[in-house]
């Protein structure tokens, strides 16, 4: 798939979103510095939420609280968002610094407003992958896809990817555990291949909300093509999401190893060109294990193996010489010819 000008998928280095979300608690000023931080550690693409709270939840919103919060869902929201006027700044100065700005609408007119000033694509949070009224409408805009797992089994999934594959539409789909931060216990790895099996049509990734990069990391050594992890400059802010926030040496730690661990998933098992000049000292040849004379048949007992490998006869074929007659005296730990048997 593509977004914007950046090819996804498992021919590309993976694709690192920094998930800045709701870590800017409203405040635009804040999340133009995160912006700018993510720019500054490597980052291609940002991610923000776009939150237009009473098209977004009902009345009853305002009695559930979050496990990571301490007021309601709907004060949560409302407190953090952005106005769309100030999102539609971010939104430029994100892509004054070269980043691709995409967002997760979580509700019908955010969907509306995000394609009205035209991002290149649209992210699904785990909480709407079963929306499917959601999910009909903004895949209506023809633009790709990427959406989280979450909280979700392959069977629930399927119906919200019907959805895109009837609107013709790329899309990717991402592992997810939705706890904040997610313990090593509940992370699904597997999920990747899960998903990949399931949906070949999909491009996998991971969203990781663990503590550090190692399971996103991890991810990427089972073919996931897109790393979603949340976002601050600092990790001295607070909020709901910083406790699973990655801080800019983070982020490019992440963008660093990922592309190496791509590079080294796409390397076949061969010796490579480098290695030649080790492997001539490191592997054995086949050397006289006692004083040898002409005539001498040769047994187990007269040969062994030994480095360096630079003699004539490697190691691994030293049981062919067994029950040969040498023609020529050797002594204890000479390298032998092949020109030395009859």
């Amino acid at each position: 798939m593509r977004i914007g000008n950046r090819e996804i998928g498992p021919n590309s280095p993976p694709l690192v979103i920094a998930e800045i979300g709701i870590n800017h608690g409203g405040d635009l000023s804040v999340a133009k510095d995160m912006v700018l931080a993510a720019a500054k550690s490597g980052c291609e693409i940002v991610k923000h939420q776009t939150h237009i709270v009473d098209d977004e939840m009902t009345e009853e919103a305002k009695t559930i609280f979050p496990p990571n919060a301490d007021v309601s869902i709907w004060h949560v929201m409302e407190r953090c968002a952005l106005s769309l006027e100030d999102e539609t700044q971010l939104k430029a100065y994100a892509e004054s610094l070269g980043l691709i700005y995409i967002s997760t609408p979580f509700s019908r007119k955010a969907a509306d407003f995000l394609a009205s000033i035209d991002v290149p694509a649209f992210k699904i949070g785990s909480g709407e992958c079963d929306n499917i009224p959601l999910i009909r409408h903004i895949a209506s805009f023809g633009k790709p896809v990427i959406m989280s797992t979450g909280m979700q089994t392959i069977a629930s999934i399927k119906k919200s990817v019907d959805v895109l594959d009837a609107a013709g539409i790329e899309y990717a789909l991402l592992e997810c555990t939705n706890l904040y931060p997610s313990p090593p216990e509940i992370v699904s790895l597997r999920g990747v291949r899960d998903l990949q099996e399931a949906f070949p049509n999909a491009i996998v990734g991971f969203s990781d909300h663990s503590i550090g990069p190692d399971m996103a990391l991890a991810s990427v050594a089972l073919g996931a093509c897109i790393l979603e992890r949340h976002f601050t400059d600092t990790r001295y802010r607070k909020g709901p999401d910083i406790s699973c926030s990655m801080d800019p040496a983070e982020l490019r730690y992440l963008i660093d190893r990922s592309r190496e661990i791509h590079i080294a998933l796409n390397n076949e098992k061969t010796r490579s060109a480098a290695e030649e000049a080790v492997y001539r000292f490191a592997r054995s040849s086949v050397v006289a294990e006692r004083d040898l004379k002409p005539g001498d048949v040769i047994s187990e007992y007269d040969v062994w193996a030994r480095r360096p490998g630079n003699g004539e006869i490697p190691g691994y074929q030293l049981d062919e010489l067994i029950g040969k007659r040498i023609t020529k005296a050797r002594t204890r730990n000479e390298q032998l010819r092949w020109d030395d048997f009859e």
